[in-house]
Order: structure tokens, then C-alpha cells, then sequence
């Protein structure tokens, strides 16, 4: 027995190295159990790195890991010093940080904590399926028509490619089993008519913003969010999805080209003979008779002119890209909502409101001057900052526009760190915020009765028209703040979201420019100047308004509007407009150097 602990107390000394087979085991006595062989301490080591290698690759895999390798508590050591339930021996390379260098050179490498997962992990939906057939030729329908249609310009094309992009959407989600809600199909809804303002619209700046706005609602259709940061992050979903979608959509064409039930090549194949039989017979009849040859002119896109055939072919290339990343999202949305942060963590009754009833009292100081001032009139103005009307409208209008945006980020904040453990508490909040919106839609009625003051003296701007616009939607919010608490905060993001979209389409299909013009014309029959440059600027929606100016300020005022010859699907209905009334009255040759560098006296006729 002696020799057997010296034996035991020199492999504790040394530890797991790897070393010659243990000395001194102790014979059996007589009528004891013969002890089981202990294995090499050594291939222990190996053995139990072995094991956690295997657990950490399986942590890698879809199904996360139970962890029941790495939590368990190792059996108890025999008396040689090693588990009595370890492995047979394994020839893999030790990995434990707490081993010793089998070299023997006496280094330990401390292992590296892992990686952290990506944050899309917890939100993004398992990749769909291969697409269908349907999607993908929805999806070369919409590169066929990107490639033909986009070249020359936005107007009803917008409206004709939304079309293939919405029926390849739909495939794929019903090829995955996805539903759309109600909702959905509203915000789909709702996509499809913002793009009526470039059909009905001539000027750039309510093109791209309504644009940008379908390209939101049509992202909110596909993801089905609901909460603040599904809103605000849905238009990300078809962006991050293009590279995964370029893949998916190739493997989807590669099983239908493989041959079986589905294949594409006889599709492929009758859609290339019909593009040569309509191209040979339908260049035969446009050489047999002039007036067929212009009607197909005019209804066939002209490839090599304008933009030209490498242009085109990117146009196309793009569009594919993106047909095929908004079938993906249909079929495999992105959970934004799962990003949202959870509710702030509630504060004191005096802590959280004791600032809010301090600017609520700011507030209600600054609405009882602005009362007196705005109400009373211009002598009050002068007298008190010897500044004209304008002057004092120009010059506080920025400041309440800030104001308002800064009151509406203070109530966000306020909401998440109110205390919500009782009725007295609910009361407070809705008293205390409650009073903040009601002010607040006083600041904003202040400032747009500032502007409206400053436009009156000076016209309509673009700026202007747009700033007015962006403050009145504010006010809107508020509203929606305010029924948020009384009737609960669930629908508020969509609600917000909405109003802004409806606020896009009617400041879109009002034709901002016309509203421009006619106000300046306006105000310039009223005695006041006119700034004929700036109307010069404007776009083909002001050409009606410009066209009842006497000459010769009607044609240096239209002179400069270009209305280009685009194809119909890239006219919008205002420059139709102002084409035909260009050609019933011609611009006139007029010297108009000097009446568009001064601003013009309502003496000028």
C-alpha cells in the first residue's frame, strides 16, 4: 500500500503530463476485486479536448447546443488520479487551455472568448426555398421592362414596373406559405398610389420624395411590422437581402433549366421565337406604311437612342436585382420588430416630471407673448424689436420648427421612463404630456402663422411651400400623439407612418410649382414684384399659371421651362399639358436679358 500512495502522491505532483505508465500499483488482497487498468493520463487529456472540440463545433450548427458536455461536473478521479469515466484514447491534438504543452516547453495558450453572434441572427428567417417559376419570371419581367422603360425618364413607367415587382412578391410568399394581412395589402395599396404623383407630376422634388415613400410602404408591406423599429428599419430588409437573393434566385433558375416537371427551357424557347417573329414582321409592316411605323415608334422604346445600350443593360441588371431581393423578403422577412428596445426603466414621480412641468410652464409663457404680439399686430412688432412684419416671421420661424421636432424627441423620451405602477401614475403622464402636445400645437400654429405672414409679403418658394408643409405634418403627429393617450400607443407607429404618406400624395398631386406660380402672379396683380428668374426655374406643372402672363414676360418666364419629347411612358400628364399649350402658343423672341435680372414692377404689362 505504501508503494501505491508514493505512486498516487508522484502523478498529483505531476500533473496531467504525458509520462511513463504509473509505477508501484499495489497487488489485490485476497478476496478483494482486481482494479480495473487506469488509462494513460495523457490520452485523458486528449480524450476530454476531443469532447469539447465536438461540443463547440455542434454550438455551431442550427439546433443550438445543450451544453450538457461543458456544464456537467467532471467524475470523480480513482486513486491514480484520473476520471473514472473517461474516454479510449484519441490521437487528436490536445486543446485544452489548462493542459501543458505535450512538446514539454512549459507554455499554457490561454483560448479566446467566441465570437459574438451577428445581431440579424435573432430576427432573420430561415433562407426559403428556390423560387418558383412564377417569381422568376416576374422577376425577368421587371428586368426586361427596367432595361426598356427607365431610361428616359420617371412618369407612368414607375407605375408599370411596381406591377411585376408586386405579382413576384406575392408568388414567392405564397410559395413559402406567408399569408399578407390586411395590413399588408393596405401598405401595398397605398405604395401603388404614391406613384401617381410622377404620373400626374412634372417637378423632380414630389417625384423623389414619393418615390421614396412607396419604396417604404412597399418594405413595410413585406415585413408586416409593427412597432417603432420594424417601421424604421423595414426599408433595410430588400437592401441587406440582394446578395442573398442573387444566389437564391440562380439556384432556383438552375433546378428549373435541369429539366423535370417544371422546366423553363420550352418557356425560354417560345419567348425567344416570338421576339423574332414580332421583330422581322413587325419591321416589314413599319417599312410597308409610314403611319404604322410612327405608331410603333411610339409605342416600341427606342434602344439605341438616349441613354444607350450599356446604360440600359445596368437599368435591366438592377432591376433584376432588385425583383429578386423583394421576392426573397416576401418569402423570408426580416423580424425587425425583435430589434426594438424593451420599456425604459420607470423613475420617480418628481424625478420624471418635475422637468416637464417646468417646460410646460416655458411653453405656456412663450404662447402667451406670441398671443399678444401675432394678435395685436405689426405696430406691437416694431415698437418691440423694430422689426417689419416679415422680418419678425423670417426670424423665429427655424427656431419653432426645431422646437417642435425637440418636443416631439422629449415626449418619446418621457413615455419609455414614465412610471407605470398605478392609476395616479397613468394620470399624471396624460396630464403632464397631454399639457405639452396642447402647447405645442399652439407653437406650431405660431410658426406657420409666421410663414404664412413672410409668404404674403414675399410669395411662394419652393423652401417655403415645403418647410410649411413639414410643419403641419408635425402638428398631425402631435395629434396622433395625443389620441395615443387616450386610446393606447399600439397603433401610433403605423399611424404616424401613414399620415406621413398621405402627407406626401396630397403635397405631390397640389403640383407644388403651380401653386408657386399662381401665388406669386397673384401677388404681383396686387402691386407687389415679381421674381421672374425664379419662376423661370420652375418645372412644366407651372406652365399654365406662366401662360395667362402678358408678353413679353410670358415668354422669357416659359423660354426657360424645359419640356422635353419623352416617350409616353416617360410624359407625365403635366408635361403633356404644358406641351400642348407650347404649341398652341408658340414662346416669342423677346429680349429678356433685363427682366430676368430685376425683379419685375407690377408697372411692367
Amino acid at each position: 500500500m505504501s508503494d501505491g500512495v508514493e505512486g498516487n502522491e508522484e502523478r498529483r505532483r505531476t500533473g496531467d503530463a504525458a509520462g511513463p505508465e504509473p509505477q508501484g500499483v499495489p497487488e489485490p488482497r485476497p478476496g478483494e476485486p482486481e482494479p480495473a487498468a487506469q488509462p494513460d493520463p495523457a490520452t485523458l487529456v486528449k480524450a476530454e479536448t476531443a469532447g469539447r472540440t465536438e461540443a463547440r463545433a455542434g454550438a455551431k450548427t442550427d439546433e443550438p447546443a445543450t451544453g450538457e458536455a461543458d456544464d456537467a461536473a467532471p467524475a470523480a478521479p480513482d486513486a491514480s488520479g484520473t476520471p473514472a469515466d473517461a474516454p479510449p484514447d484519441s490521437t487528436d491534438t490536445p486543446d485544452d487551455p489548462e493542459a501543458p504543452d505535450e512538446a514539454g516547453d512549459g507554455l499554457r495558450y490561454e483560448r479566446l472568448p467566441d465570437a459574438p453572434p451577428p445581431i440579424l441572427d435573432g430576427v432573420r428567417a430561415r433562407p426559403p426555398a428556390p423560387p418558383g417559376l412564377a417569381s422568376l419570371v416576374a422577376a425577368a419581367v421587371t428586368a426586361l421592362l427596367s432595361g426598356l422603360l427607365l431610361g428616359d425618364g420617371l412618369a407612368v413607367n414607375a407605375l408599370i414596373l411596381a406591377l411585376p415587382l408586386a405579382a413576384g412578391a406575392w408568388f414567392a410568399a405564397r410559395q413559402a406559405g406567408r399569408r399578407p394581412r390586411r395590413s399588408s395589402l393596405c401598405w401595398g395599396a397605398g405604395g401603388l398610389a404614391l406613384l401617381a404623383v410622377p404620373v400626374w407630376s412634372d417637378a423632380e422634388w414630389p417625384t423623389l420624395l414619393a418615390v421614396l415613400a412607396a419604396a417604404g410602404l412597399g418594405a413595410l408591406a413585406l415585413h408586416g411590422c409593427r412597432k417603432w423599429s420594424g417601421v424604421l428599419l423595414a426599408p433595410l430588409g430588400p437592401v441587406l437581402a440582394v446578395r442573398r437573393a442573387l444566389v437564391w434566385g440562380w439556384r432556383g433558375a438552375r433546378e428549373r433549366t435541369a429539366g423535370g416537371e417544371k422546366d423553363l427551357g420550352p418557356l425560354l424557347r417560345s419567348v425567344l421565337v416570338a421576339v423574332v417573329l414580332l421583330v422581322v414582321f413587325g419591321g416589314l409592316f413599319a417599312a410597308a406604311d409610314r403611319a404604322f411605323a410612327d405608331l410603333l415608334g411610339s409605342l416600341v422604346p427606342d434602344v439605341d437612342g438616349g441613354s444607350g445600350v450599356p446604360w440600359r443593360l445596368f437599368l435591366a441588371v438592377l432591376g433584376l436585382a432588385a425583383a429578386l431581393a423583394v421576392a426573397h423578403t416576401a418569402a423570408a422577412p426580416t423580424r425587425w420588430d425583435g430589434l426594438g428596445p424593451g420599456p425604459g426603466r420607470p423613475r420617480g414621480r418628481v424625478e420624471w416630471a418635475l422637468p416637464l412641468v417646468l417646460l410646460d410652464l416655458l411653453f405656456a409663457a412663450f404662447v402667451a407673448v406670441q398671443a399678444a404680439v401675432l394678435l395685436r399686430g405689426e405696430d406691437v412688432v416694431r415698437a418691440s424689436n423694430g422689426l417689419t412684419y416679415s422680418e419678425y416671421a423670417r426670424e423665429g420661424f427655424w427656431q419653432l420648427l426645431f422646437a417642435t421636432v425637440l418636443t416631439l424627441a422629449v415626449i418619446s423620451v418621457a413615455v419609455r421612463v414614465a412610471p407605470r405602477s398605478g392609476p395616479r401614475d397613468l394620470l399624471l403622464v396624460r396630464a403632464v404630456l397631454g399639457t405639452l402636445c396642447l402647447l405645442t400645437l399652439v407653437v406650431v400654429a405660431s410658426a406657420v402663422r409666421r410663414m404664412d405672414l413672410y409668404m404674403g409679403e414675399y410669395g411662394l418658394t419652393r423652401l417655403r411651400l415645403s418647410v410649411v408643409a413639414m410643419e403641419l405634418w408635425l402638428g398631425a403627429v402631435v395629434l396622433l400623439i395625443l389620441a395615443a393617450g387616450v386610446f393606447g400607443a399600439r397603433l401610433l407607429p403605423r399611424a404616424v407612418l401613414a399620415s406621413a404618406a398621405v402627407a406626401v400624395l396630397a403635397f405631390g398631386l397640389a403640383s407644388p410649382d403651380k401653386l408657386i406660380a399662381e401665388s406669386n402672379l397673384d401677388a404681383h396683380r396686387d402691386g407687389r414684384t415679381l421674381d421672374l428668374r425664379y419662376l423661370a426655374g420652375l418645372s412644366a406643372d407651372a406652365v399654365p399659371a406662366l401662360d395667362r402672363l402678358d408678353e413679353p414676360l410670358r415668354s422669357c418666364a416659359l423660354r426657360s421651362i424645359a419640356v422635353p419629347d419623352a416617350p409616353w411612358y416617360a410624359t407625365s400628364l403635366s408635361q403633356a399639358r404644358a406641351h400642348d399649350i407650347l404649341t398652341a402658343r408658340p414662346v416669342r423672341n423677346h429680349p429678356c436679358r433685363d427682366l430676368l435680372t430685376d425683379d419685375i414692377s407690377p408697372s411692367v404689362r
